[in-house]
């Protein structure tokens, strides 16, 4: 088995032992491993020639994260930063180790970390791409959810500022998007449209 096939297949073991599910299409599966799977169709999307090194990346951008529970961090923004760089460095290193098992030189372990570290957005397309990739994720699939939870003050402020770490071509793909009537309403509210 090539190694890109045997490090996929690790981080998607990986991800498949995440403890909470969704339903996808009538069946239950494992939350990180849709979401890596979700990240990873719109990084070929937004990007048919994607480099190697970013279609590992997105594979395991979020690898185990409920290993991290936010819960395990103070309320409020400064827990929040705290708790996403922490986060940062556990996906990081998770996958360090898996590339290294399937066989992975350390210069794209490097710039695997890189990417899964956001290290250069707005300046490395490979990080861009990833950023977009889960903005996109995100607005498809759990802005219905994450709106029914929160209030909609909270929910056009996410959506700014999700908005602005997007590129443009990433912005013109979530116009596309077949948004609920609540979901449209609040993208157009925070858009000012």
């Amino acid at each position: 088995m090539e190694r890109f096939a045997r490090a996929v297949e690790s981080f998607d073991r990986a991800n498949a032992e995440d403890p909470v599910s969704v339903d996808v299409g009538g069946v239950r599966r494992p939350r990180m491993l849709v979401q890596a799977e979700r990240l990873s169709a719109w990084v070929e999307r937004l990007r048919p020639d994607t480099p190697e090194a970013l279609r590992l990346a997105a594979r395991c951008q979020h690898i185990r994260r409920w290993e991290i529970p936010r819960s395990t961090y103070p309320d409020g923004r400064i827990g929040y930063l705290e708790w996403r760089k922490a986060l940062s460095r556990f996906h990081a290193d998770r996958a360090s180790e898996l590339l290294r098992q399937a066989g992975y030189d350390d210069a794209t372990i490097e710039r695997v970390r890189t990417i899964n570290q956001k290290r250069g957005i707005k300046q490395d397309a490979d990080v861009q791409t990833v950023e977009d990739a889960l903005c996109l994720v995100f607005l498809e699939h759990e802005l219905d959810d994450f709106a029914a939870k929160h209030p909609r003050e909270k929910v056009v402020d996410i959506l700014q500022k999700t908005w602005r770490k997007m590129s443009a071509e990433a912005q013109r793909e979530a116009l596309s998007l077949g948004f609920s009537e609540r979901a449209g309403e609040l993208v157009r509210a925070a858009l000012g449209s």
